[in-house]
């Protein structure tokens, strides 16, 4: 029993980063809601546009500092180097803090080109508020990378929750009160300017710089608590590590070019992964300036798109995220030590937990995609709900092929997830133009392509994946039966909220408790479909539990 609490204890962190995960995007969907209401769909656009410079300045600058301090002081922790790793954790912050501090720099300085190249200008108030949180969330990063390579998920959760609780009222108030700030100017100027727009979305972006600080203060509570005993064991590892005579201490200069060459492959694979929504915008705004479209019609389009159906698929794969960061320091320890049997293992528990969230996901936002945009956004148009349903696929390619990604960087196949990237991203961006140019499917198309980007991903990474690690998914248990029971619960919620819409002819009341029949749908699918072991669920976080109310009601 011992030994197998130990082996799947890495799953029951990475709940517990998905967990905060969803929990935090869920203060994220509940906050853009009177968001939304305050700026608007114009001012979404312009939040969204800043929000696609920050991140991929975040993404060249520290983004996978996190994924690749925690590879480095897990091998390390592995290899029982605690001094080692408390070097490289060191070495990692003195790099993020310079890298973040440059790209805010370039950010806050060149936020007028930067805006004007995706054809939003007016979005330069709330990229500009943006450039400080590059250095704090740099930071902030290496230190939860820090915890997560010592096995602890716990301090990134909390911080998580915590930053963006902040983010959420800052971000509320301060686009209520620059909002009217910005209404002012734009009665005063008259120029066509959306400046309220603009303004209300500069104080969306203050609270994502408030949260992170709130979040780095957290974190750096958590670690001077903790350091006196970080220390006491290095000391004791030096006292034997002299005793021995075979004591190893890696400079900081090595550290740096570790760091460095553990950084670039990351980098690059999450860069390019990251650029889809790049891509998505430059290429959809130039095309549908070329075909004639208004740029208030073009601005409306994407601010729907990535106000309302992006902001709700997020959710979902924000989990996927979670799980694959908290799949990569075990999965590297495991490998470290030439443990191919546990690796394969290990992978294939975490895809089968992916699959088993990812399902009722997509299923969920399809069945409900027009509920659900009316409940949260008082949106009943065709176009928001169209758009969910469409790309609620893309919930189940994009959980799939985030997680292959971690496994491909744990084994250090790094190249890998790059060079598949490059391929998917070049069909993506064809996609898109073909569906614009050729078929006229206007802001669709993005959906389209990005469903195409990540089931080619699915693929490629997978036979990279069954190539280097030797693992072949379990595919009944793995895609089939939660599949199944997914639209079984899907069937039975859609039925659910036709009648209680009937009956009561209020979309809330149908919409809220069709959710909560869609979980005990699901739940009870899935163990009547046999999709888990008692031994799986017993290795899930509070899964004793879990099994008791499943026997007493005759389910396992």
């Amino acid at each position: 029993m011992a030994k197998q609490r130990s082996e799947t204890s890495y799953l029951v962190q990475g709940s517990i980063l998905a967990i905060a995960s969803i929990i935090s995007r869920i203060i994220g969907l509940v906050y853009r809601i009177p968001l939304t209401a305050i700026i608007g769909d114009h001012g979404n656009d312009y939040y969204s546009t800043a929000f696609e410079i920050y991140s991929i300045v975040l993404l060249i600058s520290s983004y996978s500092l996190p994924m690749a301090v925690s590879k480095m002081v897990s091998a390390r922790n592995a290899k029982r180097e605690k001094e080692n790793a408390y070097r490289a954790f060191k070495g990692a912050l003195i790099f993020a803090f310079f890298t973040g501090a440059l790209g805010a720099l370039i950010v806050f300085f060149l936020a007028g080109p930067l805006t004007s190249l995706f054809k939003t200008p007016m979005a330069i108030y709330a990229l500009r508020v943006l450039a400080p949180t590059l250095v704090i969330v740099a930071v902030l990063g290496v230190v939860r990378g820090y915890f997560q390579g010592l096995g602890t998920m716990i301090p990134s959760a909390i911080s998580q929750i915590i930053e963006q609780i902040v983010n959420a009222v800052v971000s509320v108030g301060a686009a209520y009160v620059l909002f009217a700030y910005g209404m002012r100017i734009q009665t005063t100027l008259a120029d066509g300017n959306e400046y309220g727009a603009a303004w209300g979305a500069a104080g969306g972006t203050l609270g994502t710089c408030i949260g992170a600080v709130f979040g780095l203060g957290f974190v750096l509570f958590v670690f001077f608590a903790f350091r006196p005993s970080i220390l006491r064991a290095i000391t004791r590892e030096k006292r034997r590590n002299k005793k021995r005579g075979h004591a190893h201490v890696e400079n900081y200069t090595d550290i740096v070019k570790i760091l460095v060459f553990t950084i670039v492959p990351v980098l690059l694979s999450t860069t390019i992964y990251n650029l889809i929504s790049i891509v998505d915008q430059g290429v959809f705004k130039n095309l549908a300036a070329v075909q004639g479209y208004l740029e208030s019609d073009v601005s409306v389009w994407w601010g729907i798109f990535s106000g309302k159906y992006r902001v709700l698929t997020n959710v979902p794969f924000s989990i996927a995220s979670a799980l694959a960061v908290s799949a990569v320091p075990t999965l590297t320890a495991a490998f470290a030590r030439g443990e191919k049997n546990q690796v394969r293992r290990k992978i294939g528990l975490s895809l089968r937990f992916e699959m088993v969230v990812a399902f009722p996901c997509a299923i969920g936002l399809f069945v409900l995609a027009s509920p659900i945009q009316q409940l949260l956004f008082r949106d009943d148009s065709q176009m928001a709900a169209a758009l969910l349903m469409l790309g609620s696929v893309s919930v189940v390619f994009y959980s799939i092929s985030t997680f292959s990604n971690a496994v491909l960087q744990a084994i250090d196949r790094m190249r890998i997830p790059v060079q598949n990237a490059v391929i998917a991203l070049v069909v993506q961006t064809i996609v898109i133009v073909v569906c614009m140019l050729g078929f006229h499917m206007g802001i669709y198309s993005v959906v389209v392509a990005n469903i195409v980007f990540s089931l080619l991903m699915c693929i490629l990474n997978g036979r990279a994946v069954n190539r280097y690690s030797g693992f072949v998914p379990n595919i009944t248990k793995t895609y089939i039966l939660p599949g199944f029971a997914a639209v079984i619960m899907g069937i039975v919620t859609r039925l659910v909220y036709m009648g209680l819409l009937a009956v009561t002819h209020h979309n809330s009341i149908a919409c809220v408790i069709s959710i909560l029949v869609a979980i005990i749908a699901y739940a009870v699918a899935l163990l009547l479909t046999r999709s888990l072991t008692e031994e799986e669920i017993l290795s899930f976080p509070k899964g004793d539990m879990i099994v008791k109310v499943a026997k007493k009601a005759h389910l396992l």
